[in-house]
C-alpha cells in the first residue's frame, strides 16, 4: 500500500498564511539533532514522530531513537525498507512504507511534549535537470522545502496528521494511535493556526536562528562553490574528451566531425560547424556541422569568407571574435553591407535563427587551418561567458595540431609510397639500361673481336662489322644523351634562352632535322598543315621546341608504315595557349597505354624486347620538356592499328611583334637548316 499525497501539502493545506522555506540537507541535519537532544536532556515524556526517506538514512540516527525510547512510549519512526527493516514494535514502533509513497521523497519530525512543541516538515525539492549537472554529486547539497517551527497548534495539526498516516500502515496500533492523540493533540490543534508562546520553549531562541541563518548561508556558498567546480571539471572533462578523440585519429574529416560533436554537446549550442579554409579563400564549404534537436541545418553551403568582416576580424587578430546579439552589432548591421555581406548575414540570421555567435580561427604556428563556429539559435541572444570563449580557444588549439598531425602522417605515408615507387623505377631503371647498354657493347665486342682475330677477312665483311660497330656505338651515345639530357630537365639543371619565334619555322627545322637523320630509310609523307599569318608570335627556347617537334616526328616515323601520312597542325586556344598537334596513321596505341607511353624506355611489347629502336626516352623528354615551360602533353588513339595523336600546348605571351625580327632564328638555328637541307639534296 501507498499513499501519494504529500503529508507537507497537507499541513500547507490545514495552516493557511504559512509559506514553505528551502532547507538544505546539512541545516535539516542540525535541526533534528537539536530537536533530539531536547527530548534527551529534558526530564519529558513527549510524542515523537520521525519520518525517513529510506532505510539507510534511519540506520544512521537509529542508536539515538533507542536513547528516546527510554524517554517515551510514544515513539514512532517511519522508513521505505532496503534491506531488514519492517513493521515492528521492539524499543519503538517502525513503520515500513511503500518506495513509492509521498513519504519517500520527504523528511518529518514531530515532538509534542509538556513543556515544548516542535515541528520540522520538509519534502525533497526536485531540482532541474539544466541546473542538476552543475550541483555535486554531495548528499549535503541536497535540498528541501517546508515548515520548521515550534508553533504548538501548527505541531499539534502535523502530528495528527501523522498519527493518520501511521494508523494506515499499522492499523492494529490503534489503541495506542489513539492515546497518543488524547494525550498530545487536544482540541486546539482543530482550529486556525496562531502563533502562541506557551513557554520560554514555544519559540526558538534568537541565537538558534541565527545560528540556522548562518548555516543556510554557509550552504549557500558551499553550494556555489560547488557549482564552479563542477563547471571547471565539467569543462576540463570536455577538453580531455575532444583532445583525447581528436588525437586518436589521424583521418582529417573524423577528426572535424568529432570536434564539433562534443563542442556542440558540451557548450550547448544550436550549431557548432568547422571548415577547412586559407586567409585568402572567397567562399568555404560546410562539409562538418554539429546541430541540436530543430535546429536549421546548413551543411554543404557555401560560407562567405571574402568582405566578411567577422572573419577578416579573426584573420587580423588571430583571435576568437563573439557577437552577443547579431541583430544590434555594428559589423552585421551596418560594416557587411559596406563590404557587399550585409544579404549573407541577413539570410543566417532570419532562415538559420541566429542570435549569437562565436568565430575562432584555428591557427598552428602562424598558418590558418580552418575556422570553428558556434551559433546560439534561441529566441533570446545571449552574451558569450569569458570561460566559454578561452574553452573554445582551447580546443580550437587541440583541433588545430590533430590536423597538422594528421596532415603530416599523409605526407608521411604519400613520402614513403613515392621512395617505394622511386625504389622500383631504379630497380627498372637499372635493368633496363643494363639491357640497352649490354646489348650494343656486346655486338661491339664481338665484331672487334672478330676482326682482330681475322686480319684477312674480306673487306665486304670487314666493313660490315665495322658499320654494325659503329651503329651500335652511336645508339649507345644517343641513349647516354638521353638519359643525361633527362636527368638535367627533372634536376632543374637546365638554362632557357627565351626567344621570340615563329612557331611555323621551328616546325620547318624539325622536319628537316628528321629527314637528315633518316635519309637511308623510306619515311611516311609529313605534311606540315600550319599557315604562318594565321598564328601569333611565341616567347619561348626555340632549341628546345625544335627538340620535342623533332622527338614527336621520329616516334610517328618508327611506328608508321612508309606508305603512310604524319601531319603537323596548330591551332589557337582562346588568348591563352597554342595547341600543336601530331597525328600519324601508324600502328596506334592502346586505350591503357595512353599515359605510360610517356614513361621512361615504355614499348608496347615491353622496355626489354624493344623492336622499333630508338632509345625509349623520346617521349618522356617531351614530357618533362613542356611540363618545365607551363604545357600539357596527352596522346589519343582510336585504337590498335587505326593512328594516333600526340598534343601539347604553349602558354602564349604578349608581344608587340606582328612579324618575326629578322633575327629570330639563332645562327645555329639556320646552319642546322642549311645543313640539313645540304644532305637531302646529296
Amino acid at each position: 500500500m501507498s499513499i501519494s499525497k504529500s503529508v507537507v501539502q497537507q499541513l500547507l493545506d490545514n495552516c493557511t498564511g504559512w509559506r514553505p522555506q528551502m532547507y538544505f540537507k546539512s541545516s535539516l541535519t542540525a535541526l533534528s539533532h537539536a530537536m533530539e537532544d531536547l527530548v534527551l536532556n529534558d526530564s519529558d515524556t513527549p510524542l515523537v514522530i520521525a519520518s525517513f526517506q529510506r532505510e539507510r538514512f534511519y540506520r544512521q540516527e537509529s542508536h539515538r531513537y533507542r536513547r528516546i525510547a527510554h524517554k517515551s512510549n510514544q515513539v514512532y519512526v517511519l522508513a521505505a525498507p532496503e534491506t531488514e527493516f519492517s513493521n515492528g514494535s521492539v524499543d519503538y514502533e517502525t513503520v515500513a512504507f511503500e518506495s513509492d509513497d509521498a513519504l519517500a521523497q520527504e523528511w518529518h519530525l514531530v515532538i509534542i511534549g509538556q513543556h515544548y512543541a516542535s515541528c520540522l516538515i520538509c519534502r525533497e525539492r526536485n531540482v532541474p535537470i539544466t541546473d542538476n549537472k552543475y550541483v555535486s554529486a554531495m548528499d549535503t547539497n541536497r535540498r528541501f522545502e517546508g515548515i520548521w517551527t515550534f508553533d504548538r497548534s501548527v505541531t499539534m495539526k502535523a502530528g495528527k496528521i501523522m498519527l493518520e498516516r501511521i494508523a494506515v500502515y499499522r492499523p492494529e496500533l490503534a489503541d495506542k494511535i489513539a492515546q497518543a492523540q488524547n494525550l498530545y493533540i487536544t482540541d486546539s490543534s482543530t482550529t486556525q493556526a496562531t502563533v502562541q508562546i506557551e513557554s520560554p520553549l514555544a519559540n526558538p531562541d534568537p541565537f538558534v536562528q541565527r545560528l540556522v541563518t548562518y548555516l543556510q548561508a554557509s550552504q549557500y556558498k558551499l553550494l556555489k562553490a560547488n557549482k564552479s567546480l563542477a563547471v571547471k571539471q565539467q569543462k576540463e572533462q570536455l577538453l580531455n574528451s575532444v583532445t583525447d578523440a581528436v588525437r586518436r585519429s589521424l583521418n582529417t574529416k573524423q577528426i572535424l566531425q568529432v570536434a564539433v560533436q562534443k563542442l556542440g554537446e558540451g557548450i550547448e549550442v544550436g550549431r557548432c560547424i568547422i571548415y577547412r579554409c586559407h586567409k585568402n579563400d572567397a567562399v568555404a564549404t560546410i562539409d562538418r556541422e554539429f546541430t541540436s534537436p530543430g535546429i536549421k541545418s546548413v551543411k554543404g553551403q557555401k560560407w562567405q569568407l571574402a568582405n566578411n568582416p567577422l572573419f577578416e576580424e579573426a584573420i587580423a587578430t588571430t583571435e576568437t571574435v563573439s557577437v552577443d546579439n547579431t541583430l544590434e552589432d555594428q559589423r552585421l548591421t551596418t560594416v557587411a553591407w559596406e563590404k557587399g555581406t550585409g544579404e549573407f548575414f541577413q539570410n543566417l540570421i532570419q532562415n538559420y535563427s541566429l542570435c549569437s555567435c562565436l568565430l575562432v580561427p584555428i591557427f598552428y604556428h602562424g598558418k590558418l587551418l580552418g575556422v570553428m563556429e558556434l551559433h546560439h539559435c534561441a529566441q533570446e541572444p545571449i552574451a558569450w561567458k569569458p570561460d566559454d570563449i578561452a574553452l573554445v580557444d582551447a580546443i580550437a588549439t587541440q583541433v588545430g595540431v590533430a590536423l597538422i598531425q594528421a596532415e603530416a602522417y599523409a605526407d608521411l605515408e604519400n613520402l614513403n609510397e613515392q621512395l617505394e615507387a622511386l625504389d622500383r623505377t631504379r630497380s627498372n631503371l637499372v635493368a633496363i639500361v643494363g639491357h640497352e647498354l649490354r646489348t650494343p657493347l656486346s655486338t661491339i665486342q664481338v665484331c672487334l673481336e672478330s676482326l682482330a682475330s681475322e686480319p684477312d677477312m674480306a673487306s665486304e665483311l670487314s666493313q660490315i662489322m665495322l658499320d654494325t660497330a659503329l651503329k651500335d656505338a652511336e645508339r649507345m651515345r644517343n641513349l647516354v644523351q638521353d638519359f643525361l639530357t633527362l636527368s638535367r630537365l627533372e634536376g632543374g639543371g637546365v638554362e632557357w634562352n627565351i626567344e621570340t619565334l615563329s612557331i611555323t619555322e621551328c616546325i620547318d627545322l624539325a622536319i628537316s632535322n628528321v629527314k637528315a637523320r633518316k635519309l637511308e630509310q623510306s619515311l611516311p609523307k609529313i605534311q606540315n598543315l600550319t599557315s604562318p599569318g594565321d598564328l601569333p608570335l611565341i616567347e619561348i627556347d626555340g632549341e628546345w621546341l625544335v627538340e620535342v617537334l623533332a622527338k614527336l616526328l621520329d616516334n610517328a616515323c618508327k611506328f608508321t608504315q612508309a606508305d603512310g601520312t604524319i601531319a603537323i597542325a596548330v591551332k589557337t586556344n582562346g588568348s591563352k595557349t597554342l595547341e600543336v598537334t601530331v597525328s600519324d596513321t601508324g600502328r596506334g596505341i592502346e586505350p591503357g597505354s595512353l599515359e605510360t607511353v610517356f614513361d621512361r624506355f615504355y614499348q608496347e611489347e615491353g622496355a626489354l624486347r624493344r623492336s622499333a629502336g630508338g632509345t625509349g626516352l623520346g617521349l618522356a623528354i617531351c614530357r618533362q620538356v613542356v611540363k618545365n615551360w607551363g604545357g600539357e602533353i596527352w596522346a589519343e588513339s582510336p585504337g590498335k592499328e587505326q593512328g594516333s595523336i600526340f598534343h601539347f600546348t604553349i602558354p602564349l605571351k604578349a608581344t608587340k611583334h606582328k612579324q618575326p625580327p629578322s633575327n629570330s632564328l639563332s645562327a645555329k638555328y639556320q646552319k642546322s637548316i642549311k645543313k640539313s637541307n645540304k644532305k637531302q639534296q646529296n
